[in-house]
């Protein structure tokens, strides 16, 4: 559970600073122009299901700049995850546990740089970057292609540069339309397992309070202190 928590709240950083152009030229220029629509993101929210192996997690997600986060999940049901900018907490209810870890300022994985320009800037450098299936949109998913249900989106994939970054691949699809990213799959570098994170119901830049992202974790759970340098 401990890694599921992790890479959701490392991928969904990726994809809060990732996101098109009615006419693309290049992959350099689409993601670049997905890069500036996201820069004009000050808050969302959206709803996320995660996936990795036979385990099924559902959410709601909340982000406002510059590194406001937060997770609350329907399934796990009362899990949380909070980002404040310095410290992450995590509470799973089931062993009720509270998962906290602090990020220093300036590092290269730090969660702040990972949702600014500057953060994209990093992961054109670490990762290249090209079209999956080529520049024409096509089914987010192979089974609905030719349904009612077929939804189009233009697949990038991330292949890393450097043994340090955690994830072999990340596989993005972007909505042509609203250009937003509808799912991320990555795969770990070390376990080769799959992780794929569905984000849908986006509302975009609602002002949403500070007091969003503040967390009362239970008195009664026990506390882990930097539990991502844990064994």
């Amino acid at each position: 559970m401990k890694k599921i928590a992790g890479s959701i709240f490392y991928l969904l950083l990726i994809g809060i600073g990732i996101s098109a152009q009615s006419q693309i030229l290049t992959v350099s220029a689409f993601f670049k122009t997905v890069s500036e629509k996201y820069a004009q993101i000050q808050d969302f929210e959206a709803d996320m299901a995660v996936a990795a192996g036979k385990t099924q997690m559902q959410s709601h997600v909340s982000f406002k700049r510059p590194n406001l986060l937060r997770i609350d999940f329907s399934n796990p049901e009362t899990q949380v995850i909070v980002f404040n900018g310095e410290q992450l907490t995590i509470y799973l209810p089931g062993p009720r546990s509270i998962l906290s870890q602090s990020v220093e300022s300036g590092g290269r994985s730090q969660a702040a740089n990972l949702a600014t320009p500057e953060g994209l800037a990093l992961m054109r450098r670490y990762y290249s970057i090209a079209y999956e299936t080529g520049q024409e949109p096509v089914a987010l998913d192979a089974d609905t292609a030719g349904t009612s249900a077929e939804e189009k989106v233009i697949k990038l994939i991330l292949s890393r540069k450097s043994l340090s970054e955690g994830f072999q691949t990340i596989k993005l699809a972007i909505n042509p339309t609203t250009l937003l990213i509808r799912r991320v799959e990555a795969v770990s570098a070390l376990s080769r397992e799959v992780f794929r994170y569905d984000f849908s119901n986006y509302v975009l830049n609602q002002n949403i309070p500070d007091t969003r992202f503040l967390y009362d974790a239970p008195s009664s759970a026990n506390t882990y202190n930097n539990f991502l340098l844990a064994e």
